[in-house]
């Protein structure tokens, strides 16, 4: 399958999904990032402010800050790459490119993300076998993975039956090494970091 396919696959699964199941499933996938000692020790964070019918990062970004981790937020600058700004609460955020919430406070630049210890990202699906993560096809993820060491956690946030064999991948799409659902916490098979 390519691509272009699978994503539409998955689009019209996921806005399938009721408002309330997809919360509830969020709920159950924040709680379970939450129990894990590598995310609840990570002092500096990299996350993303969730849109549409993406799993709800909201709740988690708040956790996070709230139990005192420093929370770096994307920008997403007119190249299409990542620029980071620390998240200091709900007040803090303004709607940026495309209407997506972005912090107000100071850019970090893109290479911000090289400093976090834990790197949360968005995906449509994530390979099992290989850890690939199927985006949404601009490339800014796959150019902020590039800057993330390689034994930092990199987590994407998916729905039950996203996880899957066979995503298709390129040259430039990067792994990541966990994918977070509902369901728990999987540790991919090849995952980079």
């Amino acid at each position: 399958m390519d691509k272009l396919k699978l994503r539409a696959e998955i689009e019209a699964v996921r806005a399938s999904l009721p408002e309330n199941e997809r919360h509830s499933a969020s709920v159950r996938t924040r709680e379970s990032l939450l129990d894990r000692p590598w995310v609840q020790m990570a002092g500096l964070v990299a996350c993303y402010w969730s849109t549409g019918t993406e799993p709800e990062t909201h709740g988690l970004v708040f956790a996070l800050w709230k139990h005192g981790a420093t929370v770096i937020l994307p920008v997403l600058r007119d190249d299409n790459d990542l620029d980071w700004a620390v998240y200091d609460g709900p007040d803090t955020l303004a709607p940026g490119r495309f209407g997506i919430m972005e912090p107000v406070d100071t850019r970090r630049g893109v290479d911000a993300i090289r400093t976090a210890a834990l790197v949360i990202v968005p995906a449509l699906a994530v390979d099992r076998s290989t850890g690939v993560r199927l985006g949404r096809g601009g490339g800014s993820y796959d150019r902020a993975l590039a800057r993330v060491g390689p034994n930092v956690p990199t987590v994407a946030l998916l729905h039950e039956g996203e996880l899957r064999e066979g995503v298709p991948a390129e040259p430039h799409d990067l792994p990541v090494r966990y994918a977070a659902l509902p369901s728990g916490i999987v540790r991919v098979v090849a995952g980079r970091s």
